[in-house]
């Protein structure tokens, strides 16, 4: 398993003049770096390989980044922009010889309300459509999809790794994959631990994030028990560590990150790798 670091912790948007933060990534000892790219004019990824490269790293999946005006199951105009997006990140991960893109692709982030059983189904055939269309995509360039569940604050669409798992079969492609976050399973799982086992094949991709959004270990998660699960279903993907602090501030919008909840972006990069180092040894 690579160990990798989202670059939400520290900065937004990532444009090319960010990699200069990749010197600092491997000092610490990541193996890899999961890129936001907010917007795909914003970085040239050949200089981006070439700068991981030239500092040891790889690139975990590009990830991908959903305002209000990105929803596979909004206006027509906002599916079609989605759809080029994801496409786009799909041909960033070639380059940057990234294992894929992942995100919450099916919506935009925030959208959260109950809708009607007939509204639910409309949106349900529209996003699996609009999928089919990334996924078949991404199938002929060798990348992989990873759709992440988030938690019921952040959307009403995917929030469990049994929706998660019954999406895939709806989509039915073998470049998608499911991607799990810990703080979103912290709040939507009976059990972490047993929603891994029960993703056990489908599992892709894995963000490490404490329970408040802090340090992974720093808090009450089952981590053993998440290494074991890991273990059991012989999982190869990467783990990144996705947190966040009110320093960058677009993303501390997107999650409601109003208060200090660690001393810096620093100590979460560097206590986290250093637990996740030693409990998935």
């Amino acid at each position: 398993m690579r160990i990798g670091i989202n670059t939400f912790l520290f900065i937004s948007p990532f444009t090319d003049r960010s990699t200069r933060r990749f010197a600092q990534f491997a000092r610490w000892g990541f193996d890899c770096v999961e890129i936001a790219v907010e917007q795909p004019k914003d970085i040239d990824p050949a200089h981006v390989r070439r700068e991981l490269e030239r500092h040891g790293l790889q690139s975990g999946p590009v990830c991908a980044c959903f305002p209000p005006q990105r929803d596979l199951r909004g206006t027509p105009a906002q599916q079609a922009a989605t759809v080029e997006y994801t496409c786009k990140l799909v041909d960033i991960a070639v380059t940057l010889d990234a294992p894929g893109v992942a995100g919450p692709m099916y919506s935009a982030t925030g959208r959260a309300d109950a809708v009607p059983p007939r509204e639910r189904r409309q949106q349900q055939a529209t996003v699996i459509k609009n999928l089919r269309r990334i996924a078949r995509y991404a199938e002929a360039r060798g990348k992989k999809i990873f759709i992440e569940p988030l938690n019921r604050f952040e959307t009403d669409f995917l929030n469990t790794v049994d929706q998660g798992l019954a999406l895939l079969a709806q989509v039915g492609s073998p470049a998608v994959q499911l991607h799990l976050d810990t703080f979103h399973m912290n709040i939507e799982e009976k059990s972490i631990p047993a929603a891994i086992r029960k993703a056990g094949k489908h599992l892709g991709h894995l963000h490490a994030c404490g329970s408040d959004r802090g340090t992974p270990g720093g808090d009450h998660t089952d981590w053993l028990g998440i290494v074991a699960a890991l273990r059991a279903i012989r999982y190869d993907g990467d783990v990144v560590i996705e947190s966040f602090t009110p320093d960058v501030k677009v993303i501390a919008r997107a999650a409601a990150i109003w208060r200090q909840i660690e001393p810096s972006p620093e100590v979460i990069a560097v206590n986290g790798l250093k637990f996740l180092r030693r409990v998935l040894k």
